[in-house]
């Protein structure tokens, strides 16, 4: 039987199961892919679970890039990968990750396979890295594909740390444009309008427009009544999108959002072609690595389109030409995939299609940046300056009255 070591925390029924767990007979080798049917938990992780429950698991993509960097150096040190995991596990910072790296160290020094201690941890190691492990394991390139998969993660967490620098920006702003009015509407505007109630003569329109706002927003029954409305129409949206209809619906509209829209398909493509090139490189089949790349899409629209595109290829059709046939991708994909097709050369095209989309990422992040200042600033001077003209305008009236 395997060494095993105590640890100070570890309760006598804990140390049972553990000791148990090394008594397991390894798991036969399954597919190249995983399927998508759970692996049975066993007592490692039932006890995993219970001291960690899935819903208090916080473990970033920083945390996983930092794993299997250091492991790929453990590795390429000739050191044995169940003691490498056991150094890792005691010296993460993150003591959760730290908890579930410790007891794949264990299965595997009772004779596991990796990709099957992987597995048993879906909250941890997405279908696509246990993919990766999997065809590591079966080509004895474990090392390689450990320093691919960090690489990958890191690009993948680029891309998507730029998508969101993208969207945050905008947000803000138009945030304070809101609290900026609303606090013209809520703080000045009621002072104003008792001093307009005195003047006995017509108002022009805009100070009209701004009185009956200012009202609406110091009414209590009306923003309640449009707060109930907001959060009806959220709880709505999210049921509709909760629907297979919905989501297909809502996720293709995504698209058509001025300026955001073709970033969002831009990341998504990239996304595709990164993964897709990484299982490949790996040597997994391009068909079987489109099917774990639509799993790791958040857009049913994507994930629709890949698993169409790969059940044709089974079939016997071209991956460029069904790909191109769906006119969702950018005509670009499907011709450079036909061309890497032809040449013999998919992942490289692949992961030059994913090095041009990455950059069309980072140009069209900087244009809208670039962009939405000047709008904003213009947004913000408008709603304050036709405030201000609402109040004074009423004011010029009255002086041009009296210096008649």
């Amino acid at each position: 039987m395997a060494e095993y070591r105590k640890r100070s925390s570890e309760t006598p029924s804990q140390e049972a199961a553990l000791v148990q767990a090394l008594t397991a007979p390894a798991q036969l080798a399954g597919p190249r892919v995983p399927s998508r049917e759970k692996p049975k938990k066993g007592l490692l992780e039932i006890l995993f679970e219970k001291n960690v429950p899935p819903h208090k698991l916080k473990i970033t993509n920083r945390d996983l890039a930092i794993f299997f960097q250091q492991l790929a150096v453990i590795l390429q040190s000739g050191v044995p990968i169940a003691q490498g995991l056991e150094l890792l596990s005691e010296n993460l910072e993150n003591r959760q990750f730290g908890k579930a790296v410790g007891l794949i160290a264990i299965r595997l020094s009772a004779g596991n396979e990796l990709s099957e201690c992987f597995s048993r941890y879906p909250l941890i190691f997405r279908p696509i890295t246990v993919g990766l492990i999997k065809a590591g394991e079966i080509g004895g390139i474990l090392d390689r594909v450990i320093e691919r998969i960090s690489l990958f993660i890191e690009r993948q967490e680029n891309i998507k740390g730029q998508l969101v620098s993208a969207l945050i920006y905008p947000t803000i702003m138009l945030i304070f444009a809101l609290a900026v009015a609303l606090g013209l509407l809520i703080g000045i505007v009621p002072k104003f309008a008792n001093v307009f109630a005195q003047l006995n003569s017509e108002l022009p329109t805009i100070t009209k427009v701004m009185l009956a706002l200012s009202g609406a927003v110091t009414n209590p029954v009306i923003m309640g009544a449009i707060g109930a409305l907001l959060v009806g129409g959220f709880f709505a949206a999210k049921a509709y999108y909760a629907t297979s209809n919905g989501r297909l619906v809502l996720d293709r509209l995504v698209f058509y959002v001025p300026l955001f829209g073709s970033l969002l398909l831009k990341y998504e493509v990239a996304s595709f072609c990164e993964t897709l090139a990484t299982l490949t490189n790996a040597g997994i089949p391009a068909v079987e690595g489109m099917e774990v790349t639509a799993g790791a899409s958040n857009n049913q629209v994507i994930k629709n389109t890949i698993r169409f595109t790969a059940q044709r290829a089974e079939q016997g059709e071209v991956i460029s030409e069904v790909l191109a046939s769906t006119k969702v991708f950018p005509p670009l994909v499907a011709a450079m995939i036909r061309i890497g097709e032809e040449s013999g050369q998919l992942s490289t095209m692949l992961e030059n299609l994913g090095r041009f989309y990455t950059q069309e990422i980072e140009i069209t992040v900087k244009k809208i940046t670039k962009a939405m200042e000047p709008a904003i600033t213009g947004v913000v001077s408008v709603i304050v300056g036709s405030i201000v003209l609402s109040l004074y305008l009423p004011m010029f009236k009255l002086m041009e009255v009296m210096g008649k």
